[in-house]
């Protein structure tokens, strides 16, 4: 059977712009004509003080209801792009565990199924040496599958990493990606899957967004998808002047998802806009154009 589809939209493009749910919530649902979000850590910072974290899940929980919105997960964003479990020090990499138990409370407050982030960022001391370096992604297992078992009990049905840029970041080729994964697995509360990126492909010698997908899509039920170019992760919209330049097209990544053997996967958009004034004004409209645009084929 065909793989189930549907898109969803990661909401880092709110940030410090719409941040009130309020707002996100009616552009994404009416303007943008999507029904699934994955919120950003950055919308909903846990490192704040936990009264104003909950009247926040509450806040959302009214404003994604009265829009007919479901967050099926959630996910760290461009602020929180942090070494997370591989920073050197032990006392920040637990402090950093609390950070997503609570993360995971309030994702599962909003109804998410999974959150996810990319797995750790090595400093380059920690990287260079082989011994450290290898202790470090150790200390960073034993803590995502302490969350694994946590989120278990919130009732989550599975955790997410992300293929990153570079090796430091962890997953940069197909290879290390499934490594990791088994790694990870082993002695899980709950699966680990991967969170695709189709600008993802980082490594000098993985450089095809499809070969990815047809490797790893059976086990990415997320998939990040944006306009690019090879060698690049532009993060465009799927706009005509950008589908023109760009190596994303929907037929492709169809086909290769199909490939994959994957039953399932939320295409969810990450576009990214810049402050300036060649984007600034066109954050909704490229959006709703990207999403136009997918709709040729993905229905839900």
């Amino acid at each position: 059977m065909p793989a189930k589809l549907k898109l969803g939209m990661n909401l880092g493009f709110a940030i410090n712009k719409y941040v009130e749910p309020e707002v996100w919530s009616r552009l994404v649902a009416e303007e943008m004509g999507v029904r699934n979000v994955q919120l950003v850590a950055d919308l909903l910072n846990v490192f704040l003080p936990d009264d104003y974290v909950l009247r926040q899940v509450e806040r959302i929980n009214a404003s994604t209801q009265r829009y007919g919105l479901n967050v099926t997960s959630t996910f760290t964003s461009a602020f929180t792009r942090v070494n997370h479990f591989m920073h050197p020090d032990a006392e920040a990499r637990r402090i950093w565990l609390e950070w997503f138990k609570k993360f995971a409370k309030a994702s599962a407050a909003l109804g998410a199924r999974s959150t996810g982030s990319h797995f750790g960022i090595l400093t380059f001391t920690d990287f260079d040496d082989v011994k450290r370096r290898e202790f470090v992604i150790e200390e960073a297992l034993k803590l995502w599958k302490e969350l694994s078992w946590y989120c278990r009990d919130l009732g989550m049905d599975y955790l997410t990493f992300e293929p990153m840029s570079i090796p430091r970041e962890m997953a940069n080729t197909v290879e290390d990606t499934k490594e990791l994964l088994e790694r990870l697995n082993d002695g899980a509360g709950l699966p680990f899957k991967v969170c695709l990126d189709v600008g993802h492909a980082p490594h000098p010698d993985d450089r095809d967004p499809y070969r990815w997908v047809r490797e790893l899509g059976r086990v990415s039920p997320i998939i990040h998808i944006q306009q690019t170019e090879l060698n690049h992760s532009r993060h465009w919209p799927f706009t005509e002047e950008y589908n023109a330049l760009g190596i994303i097209h929907g037929e492709k990544l169809l086909e290769a998802i199909e490939q994959s053997g994957a039953e399932e996967a939320e295409l969810v958009f990450e576009l990214s806009h810049r402050e300036a004034w060649s984007t600034e004004f066109r954050i909704v409209q490229d959006h709703k154009e990207s999403v136009d645009y997918w709709r040729q084929f993905v229905k839900d």
